[in-house]
């Protein structure tokens, strides 16, 4: 019954938006589109009676996207706005007692701090004064202390260095260390403190942290510094407060994070790659260990996907974990080892859960092909859930395409599956373009969620209102699939990926909806890769747009900050393996390249450098290929803020409408823009608002 009830509860918001939406609908724009607000962040209060979340929505005129704290009644449904401004609240997170509401905000000096505001009413409360941005934190289980994780604050010797010397870095030498920190939280709620350090020294740097259940250890995991190149070096320690001793409980090689306490304080659960230093593809398991070190023992050992460790409570341990294009929560027995699928129906789409202090109800965000993400609430037995916010209204009045989930048999023989948007009144008689959106990772995974997740990047619903379909395709190495086939592009990157996508496009042409002479591809970071594979190594796109790809994977490892990663998928460097290299690099293909390429890339991309782009965009315009390179000034790899993704989309959505519907070719340097008014028509409109 849990199960039929809980279909109902999903499908019951996209039913709600169609019936609402008939009056009229039209296609979103560019603006639209970025203008819906995203629900995240969900937090349950320790009683359950309450939701703590975040509502993003862009501010152009602050040109960013700024997050505010709302809680929700679970009862009700009722929605208060608590913190609200210019600048972004974060992270909510409740005392134990549920009188108060701790979050991360930038407001002050651009730099996040931790402030607290009471469920009452009133103003937040800045609790921290650190030097450096705090990464997260957490309140320990009687709610007197808080503890935060934050870089060490520069040296003197530093200081003196640059006063001296002016300002520069000594690649793989000058490291900012996170450590961990306290703060008595009456004492805080009087004036902002700077906290007091708990761990120190440069031979460990801090990512995440837990409480134990009687407040006297923290729990950590820890690289050998903040390098994103040691992730592999990542172990797990307990900071016992009494004397702030530090205790190395797990070390192997491979990462192991995310520590959680069981119940009694005895053990220790985390996410471990049991030793395995060629991680990357392979399937994270969940493992447990004595708090006070000894044998770790898998939990996970048959499990075949990538679990996200949530908490481990009186009802066993719960964790995260994507199947197919489905997202569920699981609860694991970590006696018997048994797991059982907590959440409902197979097609839910589940995200950050949280749970109240009792375990027995849990809140999250969930979308469906007809809803946006909303936030909901539902008890664990039976899953039932409730949906508490209504987001999705925002997109009533827009003309969007369906969406469903498709396979077909890739050139191996490997079953492929993608997401298929289609125009909102498709006739299977008629034919019509196709544009391939293409995701990141490689372990990234395309959903059936209405205007998720690339809405802000490509405009597919406005290209499906104009006739076309838009294939979103879970290539060889997506997540959800189970390990087997996350490692099916290792030292075949692009080659397989390619298979995958062009045979996608051969399927949709063969069900005869597909006019083979106007397909397109985009995608950006590994969709980007893909992207540059099939603009070289194919003639059958008739545009491709290449969103920070990779280019030549010799360039690529050399300027990368995150080297491991290609030696995980590649096998070694571009000295030992030339050929790997040369098989997988798009520039190795390009004396065959004929498709007019837009490439687009942010200025100080450090994952995959620029100069990716700049060797495609010539290597291209010196064989006559249509080329176009925008660079986007201030950005990395990717681009976060409003008036910077309009500008990606609406360089998209024109070099699209010029290739594939036959537009005036676009002049990116000279666009249309909207004038501003003059201080005479503002001067009118004022007018006119004072009379009415």
């Amino acid at each position: 019954m849990g199960r039929a009830i809980a279909r109902g509860a999903v499908l019951w918001i996209g039913s709600a938006v169609a019936f609402a939406a008939a009056p009229a609908r039209h296609v979103p724009t560019v603006d639209d589109l970025l203008n819906v607000p995203t629900v995240g962040a969900a937090q349950i209060s320790p009683d359950g009676a309450r939701v703590a979340y975040t509502v993003t929505s862009a501010n152009f005129k602050e040109d960013a996207f700024v997050s505010q704290i709302w809680v929700a009644n679970a009862a009700t449904g009722e929605t208060l706005q608590i913190t609200r401004g210019d600048k972004s609240s974060t992270s909510p997170r409740w005392s134990p007692d549920g009188q108060w509401i701790a979050f991360l905000s930038n407001r002050i000096k651009d730099k996040n701090q931790v402030f607290a505001i009471s469920v009452a009413g009133g103003e937040a409360a800045q609790l921290t004064k650190s030097e450096t941005a705090i990464n997260s934190f957490a309140w320990s289980p009687d709610g007197k202390t808080i503890a935060f994780a934050a870089p060490e604050p520069d040296a003197q010797a530093k200081k003196d260095r640059k006063e001296h010397l002016a300002e520069y870095e000594v690649v793989r030498g000058d490291y900012a260390f996170a450590h961990l920190f306290t703060l008595d939280v009456a004492e805080a709620l009087k004036a902002a403190v700077k906290g007091r350090q708990r761990t120190k020294g440069t031979d460990k740097s801090v990512s995440s942290f837990s409480w134990s259940p009687d407040g006297t250890r923290i729990a950590f995991a820890a690289t050998k510094n903040p390098d994103l190149i040691q992730s592999v070096t990542s172990d797990v320690y307990v900071l016992k407060l009494s004397d702030d001793s530090v205790a190395g409980i797990v070390s192997q090689p491979g990462p192991d994070t995310n520590p959680k306490w069981s119940p009694d304080g005895k053990q220790i659960v985390f996410q471990s790659a049991m030793g395995n230093k060629r991680y990357f593809a392979s399937n994270t398991r969940l493992a447990v260990v004595p708090a006070q070190g000894g044998t770790v023992r898998s939990l996970t050992p048959d499990f075949d996907e990538d679990p996200f460790l949530i908490d481990w409570m009186s009802g066993g341990v719960y964790f995260g974990a994507s199947r197919k294009t489905a997202s569920h929560l699981f609860r694991l027995d970590p006696a018997t080892g048994s797991i059982e699928t907590v959440s409902s129906p197979d097609g839910f789409m589940g995200n950050g859960f949280s749970f109240s202090k009792d375990g027995k109800r849990v809140a999250f965000t969930a979308g469906s092909p007809t809803s946006l993400p909303e936030l909901f609430v539902s008890d664990l037995s039976p899953f039932h859930p409730r949906a508490l916010t209504k987001i999705t209204e925002q997109a009533n009045n827009f003309l969007l395409g369906t969406r469903e989930v498709i396979s077909w048999q890739s050139q191996d023989g490997a079953t492929i599956e993608g997401v298929l948007i289609k125009p909102a009144d498709f006739d299977p008689k008629k034919k019509y373009a196709l544009l391939c959106v293409i995701h990141g990772g490689p372990t990234g995974v395309d959903r059936p969620v209405l205007l998720q997740p690339d809405a802000r990047y490509y405009p597919s619903d406005i290209w499906a209102a104009r006739g076309a379909l838009i294939l979103k395709v879970n290539y060889r190495g997506s997540a959800g699939y189970g390990e087997k086939f996350r490692k099916l592009n290792e030292r075949n990157l692009g080659v397989g990926d390619a298979w995958d996508v062009l045979s996608g496009v051969d399927y949709l042409i063969g069900k005869g909806w597909v006019d083979p002479a106007r397909v397109g591809c985009m995608g950006w970071s590994q969709g980007g890769y893909i992207s540059a594979f099939l603009t070289t190594s194919t003639t059958r796109f008739q545009a491709i747009s290449d969103g920070a790809g990779i280019s030549n994977w010799a360039t690529y490892y050399y300027n990368t900050d995150i080297t491991p990663f290609t030696i995980n998928y590649l096998g070694t460097d571009p000295v030992e393996d030339p050929e790997i290299y040369r098989k997988t690099s798009p520039i190795s293909y390009v004396k065959g390249a004929k498709t007019p390429t837009l490439i687009q890339h942010g200025e100080n991309d450090k994952r995959v450098p620029i100069a990716n782009a700049y060797e495609l965009r010539q290597a291209l315009e010196d064989r006559g290929v249509p080329v176009e390179m925008v660079v986007y000034k201030g950005f990395g790899h990717g681009i976060n803020k409003p008036k910077a993704m309009r500008a990606v989309m609406t360089h998209n959505l024109v070099w699209f409408n010029h290739y594939i519907f036959g537009d005036p070719k676009p002049d990116l340097a000279h666009p249309d823009v909207p004038k501003k008014d003059s201080k005479a028509d503002k001067d009118d409109k004022d007018e006119e608002k004072k009379a009415e």
